[in-house]
């Protein structure tokens, strides 16, 4: 992972979408700052294409698309994206399953969280698991103490012999049932909604993230962004973003937009 200040302004330059994880890599200790919202808010209002790529559930992802500085969200791991399109007033939504496999998944998903809460003490059902739709999302520490990496480890392996998919995220172990993932999803949104092939979004996209579910993307990504605190997870990280922020969490998101900003103006040095 290089320092980001060694980012070539010609490759920022190249930049037209920025998909972002949300959790520790926008936000900080669980906090949405001003300086975090406030480069959001810049690189919509300059053009960029701006899109959370987040484990967080449907009904955030319903908050975020109509409310935030964004062109679209892809949620719960890649279950779905939605787009709000303002002037029709419209929600648009498009999920990787029907309703029918949802409710059949959400029953196998039941069995697992039994399974965990009985047999992993300290862990707990993420908060926002109400407004989930498709995936189950177990707490080590973002409302309970934390776990020890071992236990994180054992309530991956109890989705894992489930057949579900599991992935740790800086707060949460996200699992389900199904062959997608973030990138998945973003390839069928940026390809649908924006009209980008895989070649031409392999050119133009850069990703940030700060965790082990964000993988998928460091590795599809050439211009790939890990905020500072990534650092803490490198050694479950076969494939490592390409650059690495100065700062942590939001201010590093911010220290990225900066930097695209300055690219895209001509002013950086």
């Amino acid at each position: 992972m290089r320092p980001l200040s060694d980012l070539p302004l010609d490759l920022a330059r190249s930049v037209r979408v920025v998909l972002s994880d949300i959790d520790d890599t926008i936000t900080s200790e669980g906090m949405l700052t001003a300086s975090a919202y406030a480069a959001l808010e810049a690189l919509h209002r300059a053009g960029f294409i701006v899109i959370p790529v987040t484990g967080r559930p449907a009904g955030w992802c319903d908050h975020i698309a109509r409310m935030w500085p964004v062109d679209a969200v892809v949620g719960e791991n890649g279950a779905f994206y939605f787009r709000y399109d303002r002037p029709a007033r419209k929600m648009h939504q498009h999920f990787w399953a029907s309703a029918e496999e949802r409710q059949e998944n959400r029953a196998r998903l039941d069995a697992i969280e039994k399974e965990v809460l009985a047999t992993v003490p300290g862990a707990a059902l993420a908060s926002d698991q109400a407004y989930r739709v498709a995936d189950l999302a177990i707490d080590f520490c973002e409302d309970v103490p934390p776990l020890p990496e071992q236990e994180v480890d054992r309530i991956v392996a109890i989705f894992e012999r489930a057949g579900a998919q599991a992935k740790v995220s800086s707060i949460h172990v996200n699992g389900w049932f199904g062959a997608y993932d973030k990138l998945s999803m973003a390839k069928i949104l940026l390809a649908d909604v924006f009209g980008l092939d895989w070649d031409a979004a392999r050119r133009s996209v850069v990703y940030a993230g700060d965790s082990p579910n964000d993988e998928p993307m460091f590795a599809a990504f050439p211009l790939s962004v890990g905020v500072a605190n990534i650092s803490a997870f490198s050694h479950r990280l076969r494939h490592k973003p390409a650059y690495i922020t100065a700062a942590h969490s939001g201010d590093g998101f911010a220290e990225l937009a900066a930097l695209l900003l300055r690219a895209k103006d001509g002013t950086g040095a």
